[in-house]
């Protein structure tokens, strides 16, 4: 059996039957790879369009993507609470590091609490434009950074997904879904990929797997460095009406009847927390980090209200453990900020779950893992690493589909 069928044959129950798109895939590759196997057949679970397994891929892949400031400086990171301004003196346009007030004299730079980004970007996603259609469309690019099996150098795996959600009950949902190729990570790695003959194909290999790439082929997936075909399928709805996972399967109407009051809506989410991670019932997880997790979905893919997206910043202003990172660019090289959460996997490593936003706007740009604290199947991973991320190309409303 090679590793993509026997992924398939490992594919948790609980996550049914439907298709599994590139976007997630690096989450179902964490499960497959380093839990038992289950037997048996349970509900059928609607998967999340944003994959909000990403942070479970840590068990699947060693993925590096480092992500810097705009700058080249590493991000600035934005204290998680505490609403009044914090005065610091950056970037003034004479260099001094002071600006000016209106009489001439010299002002500090004025940088916002991590809470007070949250509440600016919810003003912001108040007021973007609404409009629905026969389809919510969305348009994604991820990115896994892998090591070549017995190669020395590592290649990053690009995967290009869009997906149309019916806005009727018992309609189809249609995905397309494109491998873009697999290129060398950095030019040392260009010049590796090079002196071993410029492979169109390469083994990668895929940590914790057992029988590792050293013991046999089945610890190892093939990678193409020449893009795949566009392949395009499309199945019913689950039940007929479910369309998204949001802590359980919801319908359209349930996402579009989301409560706007950040409290309620908090409310309506954990009702549906049961202490455990969004991808393993056998991965505890704290109510904060798991209501950021599916908050983070809602806000970045989901054909929601404006208000509720709203609400959903305003309801991570309000999270303890949140904190805010600035100057972020992400994989498609567009600057942003992000909001982000640490959680603790197996192995003893630490990450950081990021939400990159664009202030300006209050729409998402893209999702992140960051490694804290390396260890268990992170070990190699520097801190400030980003192993796995996936960047929103396009989410809106659509009558036409595929």
């Amino acid at each position: 059996m090679n590793p993509i069928d026997e992924l398939r044959a490992a594919r948790p129950a609980h996550l049914g039957d439907r298709p599994v798109d590139e976007r997630t895939r690096a989450a179902e590759l964490s499960y497959a790879m380093s839990g038992p196997r289950q037997a048996g057949r349970r509900r059928k679970v609607v998967r999340p369009a944003w994959g909000l397994g990403l942070a479970g891929a840590a068990a699947a892949v060693t993925a590096v993507v480092v992500v810097m400031a705009g700058n080249g400086a590493a991000p600035t990171p934005r204290a998680p609470d505490g609403g009044g301004a914090v005065a610091t003196a950056t970037d003034a346009p004479d260099g001094s590091g002071s600006t000016a007030n209106p009489d001439g004299t010299a002002a500090p730079r004025v940088t916002l609490s991590a809470r007070d980004v949250l509440l600016a970007a919810a003003e912001k996603a108040d007021r973007q434009d609404e409009r629905t259609g026969d389809y919510w469309h969305t348009a994604t690019v991820s990115r896994t950074l892998l090591t070549v099996a017995g190669g020395g150098y590592r290649m990053v795996m690009q995967n290009r997904n869009e997906m149309w959600t019916p806005s009727a009950t018992g309609g189809e949902q249609w995905s397309r879904n494109q491998s873009l190729g697999a290129r060398p990570a950095t030019e040392e790695d260009r010049k590796a990929w090079e002196a071993a003959g410029s492979p169109a194909k390469v083994e990668v290999a895929v940590p914790g797997k057992p029988g590792s790439p050293a013991q046999g082929k089945r610890g190892a997936l093939v990678a193409d460095t020449a893009p795949g075909k566009v392949r395009t399928s499309h199945s019913p709805l689950v039940d007929g009406d479910k369309v998204f996972w949001l802590g359980r399967n919801v319908t359209m109407k349930e996402l579009r009847g989301l409560p706007s009051d950040p409290d309620d809506l908090k409310k309506w989410l954990l009702r549906s927390y049961e202490g455990h991670d969004t991808e393993s019932s056998s991965t505890p997880m704290v109510s904060e980090v798991w209501l950021f997790k599916v908050s983070a979905g809602l806000i970045t893919d989901m054909p929601v209200t404006p208000q509720v997206r709203g609400a959903a910043f305003r309801m991570l202003a309000e999270l303890d453990t949140v904190k805010v990172v600035e100057n972020v660019t992400d994989a498609e090289g567009r600057q942003g900020t992000a909001v982000s959460v640490e959680e603790r996997v197996k192995g003893g490593a630490v990450l950081e779950d990021r939400l990159i936003f664009d202030e300006s706007t209050g729409r998402a740009l893209a999702s992140e893992n960051v490694v804290v604290k390396p260890g268990g199947l992170q070990v190699g991973l520097e801190p400030g690493e980003v192993f796995h991320s996936t960047a929103m190309l396009e989410a809106g409303w659509t009558d036409e589909k595929p």
